[in-house]
C-alpha cells in the first residue's frame, strides 16, 4: 500500500487544484496544488518523475475537464461510460504536456536547487503554451485564472495570465525549497518569492489605460434549449423571444444578442434582418447578432454581424461583420472527418463543419463604438484577442453559447478565461451568452453587472470605453518568453556547475577514504 500513497498523494494535490478556478474560486489552493506537484516529483529520476507528474495532471485535468461531458452525453448521444473514457483521453493527452516538462526539468538540472526555482517553472509554462498550441491547442485551466481575485492579478497586464501561472509555479518550488530546509538554503527563496508577490500586488494599482466615452448596452439572453434551438419551427419562437426582449430596450445604444442567437443562417433570414435593420435605425440604435453565415462563396461561417444604426447599412456580406477564426475541435470541424463521423453520431454534431475566419479582421462598429470581438472559444487563445484589439478598440465584445454543458462548472471557468482577457488588455469585457454567465466587466475584469443563469433576461447597463495599451498589449508574450528561455538556460547551467562540483567533493572524499584505509 505505502507503495501507491505517493502517486495517490500526487492524482488528490492534481485535483485539489480545481478549486482554485471558478465557480470555486479558492485561488490559494493553486500554490498548494503545485507544491505538491514538486512534492512528489522531485526526488526521482526522470522517467520516475514524468510518471508522477502524468498522474498529477491528470488529478487536475479529469475531474476539471469532466463537464465536457454534458456535450457528448446530452447532444452527442454516446453513452456515460463512452464519454468518460473520451474525456479521460484528453485529460491522458493534456497530461503528456506537463510529464514531460517534469522529466525534462529533472533531466536537465540533476540537482534540485535550481532545478526548482528556474528550469521546472519555465518548462510548465512553455509545455502550457505548447498544449495550447498543438492540434489547434486547447490553452484551459492555466493556473494564471485561478488568480482574479487575488493579489497577483495586476501581474497580468504587464506579463498575461501566463506570467501569473509562472510566479505560481515559482513559488510554489520556493516554498518546496523553503520546508526542505536544506543549510544555506532555508529562507532566501521564500524572501525572492514574497518580494515577487509583493510587486505584482503594488502593480495591481497602476492606471495602464484612461476612460473615454459611456455607452448604454442591453445584453439579451434567450435562455433557448440547445436541444430545441435546431428543431423544425423554433425559429419563430427564437425570433419572438430575442424580438420580445429587445423591444421594451429603447434607451440603450446598443443590443447585443449571443453566438447563434438565431437558429437559421443569414442567407435565410436576409428579409427579416432587413426589416429588424429598418427597426433599428428608427429607434437610433445597433443591433448585434451572432448566427450562421454562408456566403457565396460557400463556406460557412459562425460569425456576428451588426444592424441598425452603424457606419454601414446592412446587407448580405458587408463588412461589418466577425468570422470566427479559431474553431472548437469536434464541435465547429471534425479532425479526419471522413474517417470519424461514420462511427459515432457525437462526431456529427449539428453545425460541425465550419470555415475558418481570415486574421487581422476589423473591430465592429456598432453606434459609433469600435468593439472587438471574440466568439465563445476563441476568448480561451491570449494571442487571438489580443491580435484583434486594436488601438482604438473601445470595448472587448464575447459572444457565447455554453448550453451544450448543462448546469457544469464549464461555463464557470469560460467566464473566468474571459475576465481575464479584459484585465490583460485594459479593456471593459460585454460577454453576451444564451443562457448564462452573460455579464460585464471593468478594464480589470471585475464583474459589474450579470444575470443569472438558466433564465430570459436583460442585462441593461452603461459600460464606459477605454483607451491606451496595456504592456502586455504593446507587447504581448515576448517578454515572458525570452525571461523562460534565459530561466532555462542559466538553471540548467547552475545545475550542471552544481552537480559536477558535488561529484568533485564526493570524489575528494572517497579519495581521503582510500588513504586513509591504506
Amino acid at each position: 500500500m505505502r507503495h501507491y500513497l505517493p502517486s495517490l498523494g500526487a492524482l488528490l494535490s492534481g485535483a485539489l487544484g480545481v478549486l482554485a478556478f471558478s465557480p470555486f474560486d479558492y485561488w490559494p489552493l493553486a500554490i498548494l496544488s503545485l507544491f505538491g506537484l514538486y512534492a512528489v516529483t522531485q526526488k526521482l529520476t526522470p522517467g520516475q518523475a514524468a510518471r508522477r507528474g502524468f498522474i498529477w495532471a491528470m488529478g487536475l485535468y479529469l475531474p476539471g475537464l469532466w463537464w465536457i461531458h454534458n456535450s457528448m452525453t446530452l447532444f452527442g448521444g454516446l453513452p456515460l461510460l463512452a464519454a468518460f473514457l473520451l474525456v479521460a483521453l484528453l485529460a491522458a493527452y493534456l497530461s503528456l504536456y506537463t510529464a514531460a516538462a517534469v522529466g525534462l526539468a529533472q533531466r536537465l538540472a540533476p540537482t534540485p536547487r535550481w532545478r526548482a526555482l528556474l528550469v521546472l517553472p519555465a518548462l510548465l509554462i512553455l509545455a502550457d503554451w505548447l498544449r495550447g498550441w498543438v492540434l489547434t491547442g486547447f490553452p484551459w485551466l492555466w493556473f494564471g485564472y485561478s488568480q482574479l481575485e487575488g493579489p497577483l492579478a495586476g501581474l497580468a497586464p504587464i506579463l498575461g495570465v501566463q506570467g501569473i501561472s509562472w510566479l505560481l509555479t515559482f513559488s510554489a518550488g520556493a516554498l518546496w525549497l523553503v520546508v526542505r530546509r536544506r543549510p544555506g538554503w532555508s529562507w532566501w527563496p521564500g524572501f525572492a518569492a514574497i518580494i515577487l508577490w509583493a510587486a505584482a500586488f503594488g502593480s495591481g494599482f497602476i492606471h495602464w489605460v484612461t476612460p473615454t466615452q459611456t455607452s448604454r448596452f442591453a445584453l439579451i439572453q434567450g435562455n433557448i434549449e440547445q436541444s430545441l434551438k435546431w428543431v423544425p419551427g423554433q425559429l419563430e419562437l427564437s425570433l419572438e423571444r430575442y424580438l420580445g426582449l429587445t423591444l421594451p430596450q429603447r434607451q440603450v445604444d446598443v443590443v447585443i444578442w449571443p453566438e447563434s442567437a438565431l437558429p437559421a443562417s443569414e442567407q435565410q433570414l436576409a428579409p427579416w434582418l432587413q426589416q429588424v435593420d429598418l427597426l433599428m435605425r428608427e429607434r437610433n440604435q445597433s443591433l448585434i447578432t451572432g448566427l450562421v453565415s454562408q456566403p457565396s462563396s460557400g463556406d460557412v461561417y459562425n460569425s456576428v454581424i451588426t444592424l441598425g444604426r452603424n457606419a454601414i447599412p446592412y446587407e448580405l456580406e458587408h463588412s461589418n461583420r466577425y468570422y470566427k477564426q479559431q474553431l472548437v475541435p469536434v464541435g465547429e470541424f471534425v479532425p479526419f472527418g471522413d474517417l470519424l463521423r461514420p462511427l459515432a453520431p457525437f462526431f456529427d454534431l449539428p453545425m460541425s463543419s465550419f470555415s475558418r475566419g481570415e486574421a487581422g479582421q476589423p473591430d465592429l462598429n456598432a453606434a459609433g463604438r469600435n468593439l472587438s470581438v471574440a466568439i465563445c472559444y476563441e476568448v480561451a487563445f491570449p494571442s487571438l484577442v489580443r491580435s484583434n484589439m486594436k488601438p482604438d478598440t473601445d470595448y472587448l465584445l464575447t459572444l457565447s453559447n455554453d448550453t451544450w454543458f448543462g448546469q457544469s462548472i464549464g461555463p464557470w471557468q469560460h467566464q473566468q478565461i474571459a475576465r481575464m482577457r479584459a484585465l490583460e488588455l485594459g479593456r471593459p469585457l460585454i460577454r453576451a451568452t444564451n443562457n448564462g454567465v452573460t455579464l460585464v466587466t471593468d478594464e480589470k475584469g471585475r464583474i459589474v453587472d450579470s444575470l443569472p443563469q438558466f433564465e430570459p433576461g436583460v442585462l441593461s447597463t452603461e459600460v464606459t470605453g477605454m483607451t491606451g495599451l496595456t504592456p502586455y498589449a504593446r507587447f504581448g508574450s515576448t517578454p515572458l518568453a525570452v525571461w523562460l528561455v534565459f530561466s532555462v538556460l542559466v538553471g540548467v547551467i547552475l545545475g550542471q556547475r552544481q552537480h559536477r562540483g558535488r561529484q568533485q567533493q564526493l570524489a575528494a572524499k572517497e579519495n581521503l577514504r582510500m588513504k586513509a584505509r591504506s
